[in-house]
């Protein structure tokens, strides 16, 4: 039922198939759930799923689950996540120190649960700053250069003040300054076009003239359906009159100050310099600008810069230390009452007389470890899971001295000992 190999022999003499069926539950998110899913198979709505096993007399055997054909090897992969089959040799994760550690923690729950935490959200920033303040103080002459090298660029941008959009706005006014008179003289006849002559010549009125004749000799017409089209012509007259006086201010305002030309010609030099060093457009010199003003707030190695930065590692590991503690206190304390539970539990294994401790130390640092804590003058190494190795020892029988478990127990003894841990954690 859980993916072993399928041997005919198991069918009953004059049988054609020998059936296996297990229910198991997991969990709504945990990885036995995933591998149900993934298979395409259902979970039921009490969190059950069914595998199914079957063997034919030739041999031949199939796998089901949750309702689907799966390959055997699917039912191999869930029972590794909700089966611990505890024979010697099967189960050996107990002799992984980590996983001595996570024994006490799972034991625990939130009294170390909670700390470790806090500990671990610390610790993120305590390493953050350790690493910039070495890379500040190992490369400080690296990012001098490099910080020289943004602050005359910054300068340089500064000195030019460029407005977003800057550049596009000088191509449209210098083409307009450099046709300048191109553009009166289209202008000028366009605004003829629209409100007539200057002089009011009544042979040239203009668009808005003959409107106006239009709006005259409808008025006064009989038929009704002239006069309904007078709104429309006035209409068109207003919308004409809006037009003629924006020609006319247009060309009024149109200047041929050949001063003007060559100083906005000037003013794009100097933003055609900028973009040729920095960046495609004057949006992306102000990008880079910005970039490169945040990049010099973190490239700060002035004396004041990297003192605030040790005196922030300092703060963190007073913050790291308190945490650590209580870890360490909450593990202790678990620590003494798993040990009696499993204890008790290895006496109705025929284990009667063995006695297990489990002692909870700090781990010393190693000479240069980056990660080193100093607690109680001692430096200790600072890891993921706090600053604790957890060991379990078992004392064999009376009179026996107490030994890492893997080396007091024999091959069944250890997996009799994983057995009762698996006991007393089944409610964790």
């Amino acid at each position: 039922a859980v993916g072993g190999r399928a041997e005919a022999s198991k069918v009953r003499n004059g049988m054609l198939k020998a059936f296996v069926e297990g229910r198991f539950t997991v969990g709504d998110d945990d990885a036995a759930a995933r591998i149900v899913t993934d298979a395409g198979a259902d979970v039921d709505e009490d969190g059950s799923v069914i595998a199914l096993r079957t063997v034919a007399a030739d041999g031949r055997s199939r796998a089901h689950l949750g309702g689907r054909s799966v390959p055997v090897g699917v039912l191999s992969e869930l029972s590794e996540q909700v089966i611990a089959v505890h024979g010697q040799n099967d189960q050996l994760r107990l002799l992984r120190p980590a996983e001595q550690r996570a024994v006490i923690d799972r034991f625990a729950g939130e009294d170390v649960g909670r700390p470790l935490a806090a500990y671990r959200q610390v610790r993120e920033e305590w390493l953050a700053v350790l690493t910039e303040l070495s890379e500040r103080s190992n490369r400080s002459r690296e990012m001098a250069q490099q910080a020289d090298l943004l602050k005359h660029g910054l300068n340089e941008i500064d000195a030019v003040a460029p407005e977003p959009g800057e550049d596009v706005e000088l191509t449209e006014q210098i083409k307009r300054l450099a046709a300048v008179d191109e553009l009166r003289a289209m202008a000028t006849e366009a605004h003829a076009a629209v409100s007539g002559a200057q002089d009011g010549d009544p042979d040239a009125p203009g668009a808005l003239g003959l409107v106006g004749e239009a709006v005259r000799r409808l008025v006064s017409a009989e038929d009704s359906a002239l006069r309904d089209l007078v709104p429309r012509l006035e209409e068109a007259s207003t919308l004409l009159s809006d037009v003629g006086a924006e020609l006319g201010s247009y060309v009024e305002n149109l200047d041929a100050d050949p001063a003007l030309l060559e100083k906005v010609l000037a003013r794009q030099a100097d933003l055609k310099r900028l973009t040729r060093k920095y960046a495609a457009d004057v949006d992306g010199v102000l990008a880079w600008a910005e970039d490169a003003r945040r990049r010099l707030e973190s490239m700060d190695t002035s004396e004041e810069a990297l003192a605030a930065l040790a005196l922030r590692r300092d703060e963190l590991a007073v913050q790291l230390v308190a945490h650590a503690t209580e870890v360490s206190a909450a593990r202790g304390k678990a620590a003494a009452e798993l040990a009696t539970a499993i204890t008790k539990e290895l006496s109705g294994l025929a284990m009667g007389q063995a006695e297990l401790e489990i002692t909870v130390e700090q781990r010393p640092a190693e000479h240069g470890d980056r990660q080193a804590l100093a607690i109680d003058g001692h430096a200790v190494h600072a890891g993921p899971d706090g600053v604790d190795d957890v060991e379990l020892l078992l004392r064999a029988h009376n009179g026996a001295p107490p030994l890492p478990v893997h080396k007091a127990a024999s091959g069944g003894e250890l997996s009799r000992v994983m057995l009762a841990i698996e006991v007393v954690l089944a409610h964790a």
